[in-house]
């Protein structure tokens, strides 16, 4: 259909996220399994930003960027979790176009943010461990809210350019996404103008978005490890580590599953399979996040227990 031929007829009034498909018998159980994951992935990453800002211990760059990397997971889970449960639990899948738009741009931005705290908290790492010595002078403060701002505007900045793009299609139906949330590629699959445009900014901007700050996280973590056996102690080799494992085993997860998704072949046979690893980017990482960096981390699970005597003590005095 041509696109003076599209522009003639009425476009969709809305789009239709068919999600995990017909599962009626499981759509209670998804409904349950999604709120205990949304709820502790927001209630544990609300605590990590919470230490980082109340405990003293934490004002350090490592932690502003975990406190910047908690916040950004509550949002993340949040541009679409709701929306997901909201379907599960009446049925109703439909999405306006607005609402699609609006869901997109701040998935996009957000998943491009975390590409670009997840590459400056490597650097972090990497300045303190193979530059301990000028690490205070240059990782400042100043630099550290350079680094997490431009994360953030540049990211948004992208995505609004984007989103402008695929606002100018028509869309003259389907109106079926075989997702459960709005991608950009099988959106743009349903319309009825010419994407080829649009698919070479989405291409570009994923590009600019993932493989810059990937590389340098990669980079990092090679000098950081050449770095690491180079310790001629055991103590000092597990120390050196156990400051950026938490970090690195985040990485591994975000990234490894994103790549495997996208090098995936476009077939019918593999849709589930795609969506499925969708959800270990989009759910288990913001999931994890809090839970690796607590149990794993020595001046978390301090400020943990410090917060808990605390409640504890009030809790005591109150009574008394």
């Amino acid at each position: 259909m041509g696109d003076t031929e599209c522009r003639n007829q009425m476009t969709i009034p809305e789009l239709i996220l068919l999600g995990f498909g017909d599962l009626s018998d499981l759509q209670v159980l998804l409904f349950l399994m999604f709120l205990v994951i949304y709820i502790a992935t927001v209630a544990g990453n609300t605590l990590i930003v919470v230490l980082v800002v109340t405990d003293q211990h934490l004002h350090t760059p490592m932690y502003f960027f975990l406190g910047n990397l908690s916040y950004l997971e509550t949002c993340y889970t949040s541009t679409f979790l709701p929306r997901l449960l909201a379907s599960l639990l009446t049925g109703n899948r439909t999405i306006s176009f607005i609402g699609c738009f609006t869901q997109m741009y701040f998935f996009g931005s957000l998943a491009a943010t975390e590409c670009y705290l997840l590459a400056a908290m490597s650097y972090d790492r990497y300045l303190a461990i193979c530059k301990p010595l000028h690490y205070s002078t240059l990782m400042n403060k100043r630099f550290c809210f350079q680094l997490a701002a431009g994360s953030w505007l540049n990211a948004c900045l992208a995505i609004t350019i984007f989103v402008l793009f695929l606002s100018q299609l028509t869309f003259c139906g389907p109106n079926e996404i075989d997702h459960f949330y709005c991608d950009p590629i099988p959106l743009m699959e349903l319309s009825c103008s010419d994407t080829h445009l649009s698919i070479l900014v989405d291409f570009i901007l994923a590009c600019v978005f993932t493989l810059p700050p990937f590389l340098l996280t990669l980079t990092s973590y090679v000098f950081i490890l050449a770095n690491i056996l180079r310790i001629s102690s055991t103590t000092g080799r597990q120390k050196a580590f156990s400051t950026c494992s938490s970090h690195l085993m985040v990485v591994t997860i975000f990234y490894g599953t994103m790549m495997i998704f996208y090098m995936l072949p476009k077939r019918d046979t593999l849709r589930d399979l795609k969506k499925v690893l969708s959800l270990c980017f989009t759910v288990l990482t913001p999931l994890v996040n809090p839970l690796i960096y607590s149990l794993r981390n020595r001046e978390v699970k301090e400020a943990l227990s410090k917060a808990v005597g605390k409640c504890g003590f009030h809790k005591n005095m109150q009574r008394l």
